[in-house]
């Protein structure tokens, strides 16, 4: 049985997330405050190793990836990889003039690592919603993010249900085998429901849209496997305490982080040879 306070925070986000896919303005907003949200409690679990990183510059670098993506504001192809290297820049001025240089790299990385882990990796899902013209973009999203969550709710009940056998105990000692068999198949499952959201000219036969499936659920539970080393790493339960029952932003969005970029570069792909 679902917890309550979980319930009704999964019920939040799904109406929540429902009305961001559709309207413009709230998606760009959403994606904007979870950018935000993820890299705040990002850094939040870093400081307590006493890593000396530069948070708000990162925070700052990193809510206006997804902006300049939705504005298509671009001063050269990929503008938002130079617009990273050029923000590292300003961080590595900001070390210099510090007096303390001890664990400079180690500062220096984390910061970039954190923007590119969250901001970058998570503005894909802008970039997916701007692939194609108005319903179809919302349609490519509405893929990804049934299919990726699909998984998590998969593996949450299965797991929860049935599982037995630990999947990786010194990472994450509550995540199961059966737990990740079950993400793979609904993921695989809510692909195979959902295929009609795929470009009409880009129609797969059945099995290979439930592979499709399997393959960025089995992304989506890496990612939740990456967050969950960075917070055992760095010795907290939850990355944060925003939703009760579902923990912080991070909690939230961990799924999306390497499935997103991996599903619009396939999509990429895809379409050019249309």
């Amino acid at each position: 049985m679902i917890p309550r306070a979980r319930f009704l925070s999964a019920a939040f986000m799904i109406a929540l997330t429902f009305l961001a896919v559709v309207y413009d303005a709230m998606f760009i907003a959403v994606v904007c405050f979870l950018t935000v949200g993820g890299l705040y409690e990002f850094f939040y679990m870093i400081k307590k190793k006493d890593i000396p990183i530069y948070s708000y510059v990162g925070i700052l670098i990193g809510f206006l990836i997804p902006v300049s993506i939705f504005t298509r504001f671009e001063l050269t192809k990929n503008w938002e990889l130079l617009f990273i290297v050029a923000g590292f820049l300003l961080i590595l001025l900001m070390q210099f003039a510090r007096q303390d240089n001890r664990n400079a790299i180690l500062g220096l990385s984390t910061t970039l690592f954190g923007i590119l882990y969250v901001a970058w990796f998570f503005s894909f899902l802008v970039k997916i919603r701007l692939m194609l013209p108005g319903v179809e973009g919302v349609k490519l999203v509405g893929f990804i993010l049934l299919v990726t969550k699909g998984g998590d709710i998969g593996a949450y009940l299965v797991g929860s249900t049935f599982g037995k056998h630990a999947l990786l105990p010194k990472v994450s000692p509550n995540k199961s085998v059966e737990g990740g068999i079950g993400a793979l198949a609904v993921s695989a499952l809510a692909a195979v429901m959902f295929r009609s959201f795929l470009p009409p000219g880009a129609q797969f036969p059945v099995w290979q849209v439930a592979l499709m499936g399997a393959f960025f659920g089995a992304l989506g539970q890496l990612g939740d496997l990456s967050e969950s080393l960075i917070k055992r790493d760095c010795g907290v339960k939850d990355s944060g305490k925003l939703l009760p029952g579902l923990g912080g932003i991070l909690d939230m969005i961990d799924s999306l982080l390497f499935a997103v970029p991996a599903f619009y570069l396939y999509m990429s792909s895809t379409l050019k040879s249309l």
